[in-house]
C-alpha cells in the first residue's frame, strides 16, 4: 500500500497528505466502508457489538483458511509437498489468531450475553459454511452436519463440494501411495463423504516413516506439519469450549445443540488419527 499511496510527511510525521488524483486509497483499497458498516446489532447493549465483530473477524479468518487449504490440498495432488507445508503453517498461525479470539469474547459475563443473547433466535454457529467447509476440508465428514444449509443453495453448494472431495489426509495418503507404500484402494479410492476410519496400513506407514526418517524426510516433514495444523484446531475447539461454558455454562446453544456438552465431544475427534497413535506403537 505505500507504493500506491501519495504522502507528503514533515521531520515531525504529522503533516499527512494523500493526492486523491492518484486514484486508489488505503479504505477503497481494503473495500472498509462496506466492512466497517456490517456491524448492526439487533439491541443497544454496549457488549452486542463486540460479540458481533469476533464472529465476523472469524469468518474472514477461515476465509483465509479455506483458501490457503484448498490451494495446499491441490499442491499435494501434484506431488508438491514443500509449498504445500508452507500454506499449512500458515494455517496452523491462523488458528492461532482464531484461538486468541476467544479470550476478547471471554471479557463478556454471563450477564451481559444474556441481555441480548434473546434477540439471536436460532442463529448459531453452526450455521457457519465456512467452518462446515473446513472441517470436511481437514477430515471430518459427517454428512448431518450439511443439513443446516438447505435453505442456502450456495452455502449448501459449497460445503457438499467440500464433504464430497478427497480431504487434506486423504491426499496425503494417496501421495504416500504414489511414493510407493503399500496401502490399499480402501483407502486410496474409496467414498470421500464417510468418515474416515483409522486402519494398520496407515499406522504401518506412518510408523515406516518414523523409524527412517532419512529416507522419507520429506513425509515426514509434512506429517509434523499436520500434528500441528491439528493441535492448533483442538486448542481452539478447547479455548470455544472453555469460553461457552464460561458465559453460559451448560445451557443449551441458541442453534439448539448441547453446546457445552457438544463440543467437549468434539475435542475428542481427530482428524489425523494414525499421526497420534503410531507415537506409542514406535
Amino acid at each position: 500500500m505505500a507504493d500506491t499511496i501519495k504522502t507528503s510527511v514533515d521531520l515531525s510525521g504529522e503533516d499527512i497528505h494523500w493526492d486523491p488524483a492518484d486514484g486508489l486509497s488505503y479504505g477503497r483499497y481494503l473495500q472498509l466502508d462496506a466492512i466497517t458498516s456490517a456491524q448492526n446489532p439487533l439491541t443497544d447493549e454496549h457488549d452486542e457489538m463486540m460479540f458481533i465483530i469476533i464472529h465476523q473477524a472469524s469468518e474472514l479468518w477461515m476465509k483465509l483458511c479455506l483458501h490457503e487449504l484448498s490451494a495446499a490440498i491441490e499442491l499435494v495432488q501434484t506431488d508438491q509437498l514443500r509449498p504445500a507445508m508452507k500454506m499449512l503453517a500458515r494455517v496452523a498461525r491462523i488458528q492461532e489468531q482464531l484461538t486468541q479470539s476467544w479470550a476478547v469474547l471471554a471479557t463478556m459475563t454471563p450477564s451481559d450475553y444474556l441481555r441480548f443473547r434473546d434477540k439471536l433466535g436460532h442463529s448459531s454457529g453452526f450455521q457457519s459454511w465456512q467452518y462446515r467447509c473446513l472441517e470436511y476440508r481437514l477430515g471430518n465428514k459427517n454428512a448431518k452436519m450439511a443439513r443446516v444449509f438447505e435453505s442456502e443453495p450456495e452455502a449448501k453448494s459449497h460445503v457438499m463440494d467440500a464433504l464430497n472431495a478427497p480431504s487434506l489426509y486423504d491426499e496425503t495418503l494417496r501421495f504416500a501411495a504414489r511414493q510407493g507404500h503399500a496401502l490399499p484402494a480402501s483407502i486410496t479410492d474409496r467414498d470421500w463423504a464417510s468418515p474416515y476410519v483409522p486402519s494398520e496400513p496407515v499406522e504401518a506407514l506412518w510408523r515406516a516413516v518414523y523409524l527412517d526418517t532419512e529416507t522419507h524426510w520429506e513425509l515426514y516433514e509434512f506429517a509434523e506439519k499436520l500434528v500441528d495444523l491439528e493441535q492448533k484446531f483442538q486448542q481452539w475447539r478447547f479455548n470455544h469450549m472453555k469460553t461457552v461454558e464460561r458465559i453460559i455454562g451448560f445451557r443449551r446453544g441458541t442453534g439448539g445443540s448441547g453446546g457445552v456438552s457438544y463440543l467437549v465431544k468434539a475435542l475428542e475427534l481427530r482428524l489425523f488419527p494414525e499421526l497420534w497413535t503410531v507415537r506409542t506403537a514406535l
